[in-house]
């Protein structure tokens, strides 16, 4: 039976991955995601899994990779600077073609920065995850009851696609607190059958690998991996439409300034302005299409972040550059407020901008 809990975000997030069936996490404490690494070490030994504080990010990701090698489902989290330092790690990931689910509770930056929330690491899960031609699959929840459910649907999704995913959220989302339904957790999970974890004389020999030295040969499994990412593209986007229908103002934003922007989009509702809300739950891959519709009837579009506008450009591919874009947003660990992205939608309806 399902359970409806009072947790806070991180916290939540823990008990998703273990229902889902992750049994090994690997992790390094840094604020604002501590808590997730706290939770595991609590749970893990309970059900039968394992947790292990690393003794650099760097070797918690690739402690990831050898598990996800062996077949398991396999988690980590950091924050900024610590998923940084796991880019490598990530980058042979998706070069070995394994799946594996990272997390990310953005804080400020760049460098030390701060604590406060953030979006600033959306070009870094996005353009930049690694060296490399590759991507990783990205949701961007809004409520901890999201973030519970999308790490259901990214265990399921790396391992249907092979490839990692990160769970892009940030300090608020992570620290907040709000009620959260849990399903029942997952039965044992079969096997993989391309997991390299001994074969007994009982099936041909399994192999991960991302050297290629022959150019021709690497050239071919990267090709073969990008059409891989056409179909995701084709088929696993995923965003919310609010009031789009008729919207002359239509602001995107994902995340906690998603929650801010429904907040202002409503009041300008209320006061007569036609304002509608995307926002992306996938932003890679990126919703090029619901966008385009949502934004039909729309005199101008406002980017509502917490960054310098990482996420801006994309709005603008998806709408081919064909309609007014604006861009309103704080950084450093400032966060929006709703009258702020009021006044923005204002000013955009009005003609001002």
């Amino acid at each position: 039976m399902a359970q409806r809990l009072l947790m806070k975000g991180n916290e939540a997030v823990a008990e998703a991955a273990i229902r889902a069936g992750c049994r090994h996490f690997f992790g390094y404490p840094i604020t604002p995601q501590t808590e997730v690494a706290a939770y595991m070490s609590k749970r893990m030994p309970k059900v039968g899994g394992l947790f292990l504080q690393a003794e650099s990010e760097i070797a918690a990701v690739n402690m990831v990779m050898g598990a996800a090698a062996a077949g398991k489902r396999a988690m980590t989290s950091s924050s900024s600077p610590g998923i940084a330092l796991k880019a490598e790690g990530i980058s042979y990931l998706a070069g070995s073609d394994l799946p594996a689910v990272i997390l990310n509770i953005q804080r400020a930056g760049p460098g030390l920065g701060g604590i406060q929330p953030s979006q600033a690491d959306y070009h870094q899960a996005v353009k930049a995850p690694g060296h490399g031609d590759f991507h990783m699959l990205v949701f961007t929840p809004a409520t901890v009851q999201e973030m519970a459910d999308s790490i259901f649907a990214l265990f399921d999704l790396t391992e249907k696609y092979r490839m990692p995913g990160m769970l892009l959220c940030d300090g608020l989302l992570g620290q907040m607190m709000e009620p959260v339904v849990f399903p029942e957790a997952l039965p044992d999970l079969p096997e993989p059958p391309w997991a390299t974890n001994g074969h007994q004389n009982k099936r041909p020999r399994n192999l991960i690998n991302s050297l290629y030295l022959q150019a021709e040969e690497s050239e071919a499994t990267i090709l073969a991996r990008y059409a891989n990412y056409q179909k995701i593209e084709e088929t696993e986007t995923r965003a919310e439409s609010f009031m789009t229908g008729d919207a002359e103002v239509v602001v995107v934003a994902y995340g906690a300034c998603a929650r801010i922007a429904r907040s202002a989009v409503t009041t300008a509702r209320e006061q007569g302005i036609k304002a509608g809300l995307l926002r992306p739950v996938t932003v890679w891959p990126y919703p090029k299409k619901e966008l385009v519709e949502a934004a039909g009837n729309a005199k101008g579009i406002l980017c509502v972040e917490m960054s310098m506008g990482q996420m801006l450009e994309d709005v603008k591919a998806a709408v081919e550059y064909k309609k007014p874009v604006h861009f309103f947003g704080h950084t450093g660990g400032v966060v929006p407020t709703p009258g702020e992205v009021l006044a923005e939608i204002e000013k955009i309806a009005e003609g001002q901008k």
